[in-house]
């Protein structure tokens, strides 16, 4: 951790000292004569150098003492309320072009800096083909491309966290690897309202150190940008997401739904060729978004709707992709679930008559086990555990645009649960989450 801080801090130094530097030259050039116009060009290199970022104090209230949430993680034991930084992102970003202003490269790192610690989030390189202006291949450390809420920035999203899902699936949102996009570039293409990604990926995303298998994900997304409805001013846009990927199985112990004593339950299979197969990450997606203007300066009404399913493997007690290879206490690897999920999320947003002032509501939903429902969780000789309660979310808020750098939110999450026969969740649990956060932007 000390290294990390060491190196963003000299990052920052260096590149403020580049930027600085280069001002200082164009303050001095003579743009008359070939020298001048040779550190003309060197200072354009330098200009095409972008820093941007935000900060995010927020304070926040639980229901109860020691709430297990997804509204920014678990609560202590004692606390039901709290100040922290749930984000302080600073990105910087290179970009260059060619003489008919299309991009040639990009390079981008963003780091995470809270009182938990300073953290990597991006960090990778793009280059453009320019014959066509169609192409791009990223590789390094990215948003993974599914989905439209794992690829909504924190900073543009009108809800405190993303979705209950998508924390779970693809905690951190971002992996390491290689992706090449479809992305033409002139407006004059017949399919410039077209965007299509496909890369492949480690799979455990930023929750481990290292890859830990030698399985890949594939990850692609179809989408469609924007678009007006004809006559109208309304616009549509929408995409269709596909993971296919798995991980290693390192145990012969796999369970899946079957049934136990005439009910639901997990079945095992042990046979000893099950090392060394892989075990399903398969996840299919569709979202949809409308924007309605609602007049010059009233801002708008927008609907979004994104709905996911899918087989996810995991452990006993979590439906969290692995980051590492999941061990017991005596250090053997822990059997492996399989399980048949869905979920999806409904954002409703309106402004009120302003485009300063606006309300979320926001309804999401995930079910870890669609096999089960909530009274066959407990029942004894089954192995259903707390990772297969299906959870529902209602969230409503109030976002004041104060300006461009300055946001104001006000977010209250209901979370409910499936009651089950499961000792301790036989009933609702008291995990309500009331945010308060302010944004600043630069």
């Amino acid at each position: 951790m000390r290294i990390t801080k060491i190196f963003v801090i000299a990052v920052l130094l260096l590149c403020s000292t580049v930027v600085a530097r280069a001002q200082f030259l164009m303050d001095m050039i003579d743009t008359t004569t070939e020298l001048g116009k040779g550190m003309i060009s060197m200072y354009q290199k330098y200009d095409a150098l972008r820093f941007s970022g935000y900060i995010q104090p927020q304070f926040q209230m639980a229901q109860a003492r020691g709430a297990s949430s997804y509204a920014g993680g678990d609560f202590p034991p004692a606390v039901d309320n709290r100040f922290m930084l749930r984000r302080g992102r600073i990105r910087v970003d290179y970009e260059r072009y060619n003489k008919d202003n299309m991009p040639l490269v990009q390079f981008a790192f963003q780091f995470d800096g809270t009182e938990r610690g300073v953290f990597i989030r991006d960090f990778y390189g793009r280059f453009f083909e320019t014959k066509f202006n169609v192409l791009s291949l990223a590789a390094g450390m990215f948003a993974r491309p599914f989905g439209y809420e794992v690829n909504l920035s924190s900073a543009d999203r009108e809800t405190p966290e993303r979705g209950r899902m998508s924390q779970i699936l693809m905690k951190t949102e971002r992996d390491m690897g290689a992706m090449v996009s479809f992305e033409p570039r002139r407006k004059d293409h017949p399919l410039s309202f077209l965007k299509i990604d496909a890369g492949l990926f480690n799979g455990q995303g930023l929750t481990g150190p290292n890859d830990f298998d030698s399985h890949k994900d594939f990850i692609g997304r179809i989408a469609i940008k924007p678009c007006k409805i004809r006559g109208t001013n309304y616009l549509l846009s929408a995409g269709v997401s596909i993971l296919y990927g798995g991980m290693e199985q390192f145990t012969q112990y796999i369970n899946t739904m079957g049934t136990v004593n005439g009910k639901p339950g997990y079945t095992v299979d042990s046979a000893a060729g099950n090392v060394g197969k892989i075990a399903p990450r398969h996840y299919f997606g569709a979202d949809i978004q409308l924007k309605i203007p609602n007049g010059p300066g009233k801002g708008s009404t927008q609907f979004r709707a994104e709905y996911i399913r899918g087989k996810q493997t995991a452990t006993a007690l979590t439906t969290e992709t692995p980051g590492i290879i999941p061990l017991t206490p005596q250090g053997k690897p822990q059997p492996l679930y399989i399980r048949n999920f869905d979920g999806a999320y409904l954002y409703f947003l309106q402004n009120l008559g302003s485009d300063k002032h606006q309300v979320v509501v926001k309804y999401d939903w995930y079910d870890p086990n669609k096999d089960v429902k909530g009274k066959d969780i407990g029942m004894p000789g089954a192995g259903l555990t707390a990772a297969d309660i299906r959870y529902n979310t209602l969230g409503v808020g109030y976002l004041y645009y104060a300006n461009e750098h300055l946001k104001f939110m006000f977010y209250y999450d209901w979370v409910t649960n499936e009651s089950t026969e499961l000792e301790g969740y036989k009933k609702d649990l008291k995990d309500n989450v009331l945010t308060c956060r302010i944004q600043y932007r630069f």
